[in-house]
């Protein structure tokens, strides 16, 4: 029997994902925001498909996990094995093998855009290209490598975060 506090925790981390979700369409239009006009066609378009799909795949994953979780608790009783074993291996599925390549390539065209355009540094790019490898060809053997995904839009978001600040307090310090 698993125990109550850890399911009661499992639920609200559950009912956390939508907002993960929305935080990061939010990142994808500050990313196409701070590019601007400068942004390619074909590199935006994979650029929003991958990571529109990324978010759907988080959110169906999230959602055979609220399936299963939803079975245990209003039942009271374990859940039968195979139903588990196919809801486990769906979600795995969808979000630490199709999910995570799909943020691979989300990774790869950022770095891209950034790089052709001068919206990143080019060492933002190239750690992108990194990570981007990393998890194109690693995920599915090792789960733990899913954090390099929100380790790498943490880096981007602080680089950004930074650059800005400079060049605010920099069109401050020269207009006076």
């Amino acid at each position: 029997m698993v125990n109550p506090n850890f399911r009661k925790w499992f639920g609200i981390a559950l009912n956390l994902i939508p907002f993960s979700g929305i935080t990061f369409l939010w990142f994808m239009a500050v990313l196409r925001n701070r590019i601007g006009v400068l942004e390619d066609r074909f590199f935006a378009t994979v650029f929003l498909g991958s990571g529109l799909l990324f978010v759907a795949m988080l959110f169906a994953a999230a959602a055979v996990s609220q399936g299963l979780h939803s079975l245990a608790i209003d039942d009271q009783q374990p859940v039968p094995s195979e139903t588990y074993r196919v809801a486990r291996r769906t979600t795995h599925a969808l979000l630490n093998v199709f999910g995570m390549r799909m943020a691979a390539v989300f990774i790869f065209m950022t770095s891209t855009i950034g790089l052709r355009t001068g919206a990143f540094a080019r060492w933002v790019s190239f750690v992108g290209y990194g990570l981007g490898l990393i998890l194109l060809l690693v995920i599915a053997e090792f789960a733990w490598i899913a954090l390099l995904f929100p380790a790498w839009v943490l880096l981007v978001s602080a680089w950004i975060l930074v650059a800005d600040f400079r060049n605010r307090k920099g069109a401050h310090s020269g207009g006076n």
